[in-house]
């Protein structure tokens, strides 16, 4: 254990900072796992709407630096992916 005060005070931090990183991760990853449920489920309205919402997520993931942003940007590209072949697929 750290006998610095400085220390202390660092370690104190970075347990708040893990804290709002979990809670943010969590956040995310229920978010994602919500619109690939409707992926699978072939429900296009349900994951057009979950869309923009999971976009928000990992935007503010990102700007709080939670998940890197090419990590943000990978994920929403694959989603918005997965969700035009859905739509394209129902439309024929």
């Amino acid at each position: 254990m750290a006998i610095h005060k400085s220390a202390i005070r660092q370690h104190r931090r970075s347990l708040r900072r893990k804290a709002v990183n979990q809670s943010n991760t969590s956040i995310l990853r229920t978010q994602i796992r919500k619109i690939r449920e409707a992926i699978e489920a072939k429900d296009k309205e349900k994951a057009r709407a979950l869309l923009a919402e999971t976009f928000s997520k990992i935007d503010t993931a990102v700007k709080k630096k939670t998940i890197h942003r090419k990590t943000g940007d990978r994920v929403k590209s694959r989603l918005s992916r997965q969700t035009e072949r859905l739509n394209a697929a129902a439309g024929k």
